[in-house]
C-alpha cells in the first residue's frame, strides 16, 4: 500500500476561490466587503512572512486588508487601545494579533481583549468555551483546516477512532473538540503518554501536532489509517541548508496509511485559507446574513 497524498495546497486554493465568490456576492447583493485587520508587533522574520502572505491572499480574495505594524517596544496599553479601536470599527470583521508577542506583553490579556465576534483566530476564551460546549463560535484556523481535509477524504467521520498527538491550545485541544462534534471516539496523547506507539496504532485517524520532527514512525500507524501531519519542523539538509519535515516520518508512514498530508503542502496552506473563511463567516454573522455553506465547522 502506498498512501494517497492529501493535497492541502490544492484544497486551500479551492477554498480561497469559494471565499472570493462569497466576497463578490456580499458586495453585489449587500454592498458589504469583509475586512481583516492584522496586527504585528516587532520584526520576527517568520511572522513577517506570514503577515505578508495573509495580506496578499486577503486582497486577492477581494477583501479589505488592514495591517498595523508596531515596534517591538510598543507598550501593552497602546496595543490594547489599538485592539479596542478595531473592535469598534464597522469595516473590520476579523482581527488577528500575530503571535508570538514580545515578552513584556501579556498574550492572554491581548487575545481576550479582541471582540469574540471578530476573533478569527478562535483563541479568545469565550470562543474556546463555546467550542468546548458545542455551540456556534469562530474555530481556530489550523484545526478547522484539518477537519475540512478529513471530511474531503473520508466523508462521514462518525464512529471512527481518532488519536490526537499534542495538547496545545492552538491545535491539539480544539482539534479534539471538533472531532467529538463529528462523533469520533477521541484519545489525546502527548509526551507523557505511556506506550505512545500502541496508542497511535488504535487510530483510524491520526492527527500529529507535537512539534517533534519525524516523531511518529510508520510502524506506529494502523494499516489503512488517515494521517494528518500538522508539524512544521526545520532540520539540516544534505546541502548544508535546512528542509521542512512534519511530525510524522512521511516515507515510512505512507507505506501503511491509506492517505497522508505531506509537509510542506498539506495542512500549512489551509491555515490562511481558513482565516479568510472565518472572516467571511464573521462578516455574515455581524450583518445578520446567512452563513455560506462549507466555510465553517
Amino acid at each position: 500500500m502506498t498512501a494517497r497524498i492529501i493535497d492541502g495546497k490544492a484544497f486551500a486554493a479551492h477554498l480561497r476561490a469559494r471565499v472570493g465568490t462569497e466576497v463578490a456576492r456580499l458586495d453585489a447583493e449587500h454592498g458589504i466587503t469583509p475586512g481583516l485587520a492584522v496586527v504585528l508587533v516587532g520584526e520576527d522574520p517568520a511572522s513577517e512572512v506570514y503577515v505578508r502572505n495573509k495580506g496578499r491572499q486577503t486582497r486577492e480574495a477581494g477583501m479589505l486588508s488592514i495591517e498595523h505594524r508596531l515596534p517591538a517596544d510598543t507598550p501593552q496599553e497602546d496595543l490594547l487601545v489599538l485592539v479596542q479601536s478595531l473592535n469598534a470599527d464597522p469595516q473590520v470583521h476579523g482581527i488577528l494579533v500575530q503571535l508570538p508577542l514580545p515578552g513584556h506583553i501579556d498574550t492572554d490579556l491581548v487575545i481576550n481583549s479582541i471582540d469574540p465576534a471578530k476573533d478569527v483566530d478562535g483563541f479568545n476564551i469565550l470562543n474556546v468555551g463555546l467550542l468546548a460546549t458545542g455551540q456556534k463560535c469562530l474555530v481556530p484556523c489550523t484545526p478547522l483546516g484539518c477537519l475540512m481535509l478529513l471530511r474531503e477524504e473520508l466523508g462521514s467521520l462518525s464512529g471512527l477512532e481518532a488519536v490526537v498527538v499534542g495538547r496545545s491550545n492552538i491545535v491539539g485541544k480544539p482539534m479534539v473538540q471538533l472531532l467529538l462534534r463529528e462523533h469520533c471516539t477521541v484519545t489525546v496523547a502527548h509526551s507523557r503518554t505511556r506506550d505512545l506507539p500502541e496508542v497511535v496504532r488504535r487510530a483510524d485517524i491520526v492527527i500529529a501536532a507535537v512539534g517533534q520532527p519525524k516523531m511518529i514512525k510508520g510502524d506506529w500507524i494502523r494499516r489503512g489509517a488517515t494521517v494528518i501531519d500538522v508539524g512544521i519542523n526545520r532540520i539540516p539538509a544534505q546541502d548544508g541548508k535546512t528542509r521542512l519535515v512534519g511530525d510524522v516520518d512521511f516515507e515510512s508512514a505512507r507505506e501503511v496509511a491509506s492517505a497522508i498530508t505531506p509537509v510542506p503542502g498539506g495542512v500549512g496552506p489551509m491555515t490562511i485559507a481558513c482565516l479568510l473563511a472565518n472572516t467571511v463567516t464573521a462578516c455574515c454573522r455581524a450583518n445578520g446574513l446567512p452563513e455560506p455553506r462549507g466555510l465553517s465547522a
